[in-house]
């Protein structure tokens, strides 16, 4: 056989073994499993939007707490959050006065066990009305369940009102009805994957 011939078999033999090779894989492909379906998250940072408030701006008194001597309305702002973190399962929502006169801060609003495919509560969600299908409200600093918004006393500097946005890597926190916020923050703190937050002003 000429040098010419053996060289023109060894390039059919590799051919045709680089095709049966391709051909395995195929195969082998089309048998995997599907990928169980999930919850579609964006590449990018996660992020909280307050339209009702600006960030390190005034409070208005809309969402300002009605009692203990304040005269709001005491609706909950509109929240909208994205690009949540691969694997959330669930969101919950704070808001926190770190600036409160009692050594621990102010819980002014806990809601959880909100469904991954929610990206925003509505303004009054805090208030019985809009709130997601599931979620849980937990008590706050003024002993009832719901939002309770802003209330410093007269004339101190305006506090800081942080609201926070909880990635969570669980469907479901099982707190007991007697959780207090700082118990619920804690089960937050330990499921979160990711956070994000605005934090606004008020004083009287």
């Amino acid at each position: 056989m000429s040098h010419l011939a053996r060289i023109g078999y060894l390039t059919l033999g590799l051919v045709a073994l680089v095709g049966a090779t391709t051909l395995d894989a195929s195969a082998q492909a089309s048998k995997a499993p599907p990928r169980s379906p999930s919850v579609a998250h964006r590449a990018g940072k996660f992020m909280l939007r307050a339209p009702d408030l600006t960030s390190k701006g005034r409070i208005a008194i809309s969402h300002v707490y009605n009692g203990m001597g304040c005269t709001g309305q005491n609706i909950s702002p509109t929240l909208e959050w994205s690009n949540a973190p691969a694997g959330t399962k669930s969101f919950a929502v704070t808001a926190y006065d770190p600036d409160a006169p009692t050594g621990s801060g102010w819980w002014h609003w806990v809601v959880y066990n909100i469904p991954a495919t929610v990206t925003t509560l509505p303004a009054g969600a805090g208030n019985g009305r809009n709130a997601p299908r599931g979620s849980v409200e937990g008590p706050t600093d003024f002993g009832t369940r719901g939002y309770g918004g802003p209330c410093p006393p007269p004339g101190d500097k305006p506090h800081h009102y942080k609201f926070t946005v909880f990635a969570l890597k669980v469907d479901k926190l099982s707190i007991p009805n007697n959780g207090t916020a700082a118990f619920i923050g804690f089960n937050l703190n330990a499921n979160k994957l990711a956070t994000a937050s605005v934090t606004a002003l008020y004083g009287r």
